[in-house]
């Protein structure tokens, strides 16, 4: 059974000097309740907190945890670096390497300038977009979220969900009306802004899977119909690989789905867990950027040499034979066998994964594929769920809008746990 004294302690002091106790929301609890675990050190697929609660781990860095924690390449990595220096602000040959590796992986981003967050990398990706094509507006979808910049955090999925209003204030509606709202997986809805604002679109931006509404894949042919659509109108496509690059598959999920975008943000798996980021795509578009363009963007941390080292052995390391195949397969079982026992004990949930990502949608049977459909799930089905799965040492994303995620360091011994405690926990939900 978790204790959470000390937790209590120390998220009372928190709350006396960060805004809810926390520097990034979704860590605070908001949508389940409760007090977040404050976390002492983590090995593996495991987490120890402050109060000496052990946990097995699928919220991972967010997904950037992709090889499992302090994984020996990426320290090794790291303490060499930060011996030759922390920060320069000026070039390093590291930096090419890493985007070489990028560019090998990624054969799209021809270009590709790094940067320390997902929110930047997106944020520039607009920007460059507009300037690239002199049009004003840039297509989402409802639930995608990509950062908070504020012209992208209309109709956002994600902690912003649990905002009076679904989102932010602050926003000025000059700062939102070039921004239009489409359903993921729908078309329809897509050639309808088309044929209200056609020529004035500069982009689509989307997670090809969406990882912000647990975790959605996309239908068969909405992708590459979305390729198409950008093509006939003249427009680019901007894939959202933050979540889903080198998550999914080595060379993210267009080399999945076989999908060439014009522009690609990553970010978190690419780090090692550290805070790295980057915008790449054609160089026609790219050069766009200053210093050779008129579009400006500038980060005194960006390519950051001790990120890069541990970017540069992740990468490395993610090239291994049959990685991704074993990081599929494992995600596969457990998402599979967490269905087979929710059957037996009648508990409606309906499961569904990519690559080393997954989502657990409670109160429902049938595929989501959209966010309306993945906000109606029943919420507190999954609080109950959730709690009783982190007092079993289980500790999964506190929220029915993100996705899970299993590493490299996630074997047989903790999946066979983890199901353990589903098996446990499943029949105290029908009461």
């Amino acid at each position: 059974m978790r204790t959470d004294n000390y937790a209590r302690q120390q998220y009372n002091r928190a709350c006396q000097v960060m805004p809810g106790g926390v520097n990034s929301p979704v860590r605070a609890f908001q949508s389940v309740g409760g007090i977040p675990p404050f976390i002492q050190c983590a090995e593996g697929a495991y987490l120890l907190d402050s109060d000496g609660n052990r946990y097995i781990d699928y919220v991972g860095s967010w997904g950037a945890g992709i090889l499992g924690h302090a994984a020996e390449e990426v320290v090794t990595a790291i303490t060499a670096a930060a011996k030759k220096g922390v920060s320069f602000g000026a070039p390093t040959e590291h930096e090419t390497e890493f985007a070489e590796l990028l560019r090998t992986a990624l054969p799209s981003l021809q270009c590709v300038r790094l940067m320390s967050s997902g929110s930047e990398a997106t944020m520039t990706a607009v920007r460059l977009v507009r300037g690239y094509t002199h049009r004003p507006y840039i297509i989402k979808f409802a639930g995608g979220y990509h950062g908070h910049s504020d012209s992208l955090l209309a109709d956002a999925g994600s902690g912003v969900a649990q905002l009076a209003g679904s989102t932010s204030s602050g926003l000025l509606n000059e700062t939102q009306q070039y921004t239009l709202t489409a359903k993921y997986n729908d078309l329809n809805s897509v050639d309808a802004l088309y044929h209200t604002h056609g020529d004035q679109i500069a982009a689509i931006i989307v997670e090809p899977i969406a990882g912000n509404m647990s975790c959605v894949p996309p239908l068969p042919d909405f992708l590459p119909s979305l390729r198409k659509r950008c093509d006939q109108h003249g427009s680019l496509l901007i894939f959202d690989e933050v979540m889903t690059g080198f998550r999914v598959d080595y060379g993210g999920a267009q080399t999945l789905y076989d999908i060439t975008p014009d522009l690609t943000t990553l970010g978190k798996a690419i780090g090692g867990g550290l805070p790295l980021a980057a915008l790449g795509g054609r160089r026609d578009i790219m050069t766009h950027l200053a210093p050779l363009g008129q579009v400006y963007q500038a980060g005194t941390l960006s390519g950051n040499p001790l990120a890069v080292a541990a970017g540069i052995a992740s990468l490395k390391s993610l090239a291994s034979d049959g990685f991704y195949q074993r990081l599929t397969k494992n995600t596969q079982h457990l998402v599979n066998e967490i269905s087979h026992i929710a059957r037996t004990e009648n508990i409606p949930v309906h499961c569904q994964s990519v690559g080393g990502m997954f989502g657990l949608f409670f109160g429902v049977s049938e595929p989501i594929t959209n966010y309306s459909q993945a906000c109606a799930t029943d919420k507190t089905l999954f609080t109950t769920f959730f709690h009783a799965m982190l007092n079993e040492g289980i500790y999964f994303a506190p929220s029915p809008l993100e996705a899970g995620f299993l590493s490299r360091a996630h074997s047989a011994k903790e999946i066979d746990a983890t199901l353990a405690a589903v098996c446990k926990i499943f029949p105290t939900l029908r009461r």
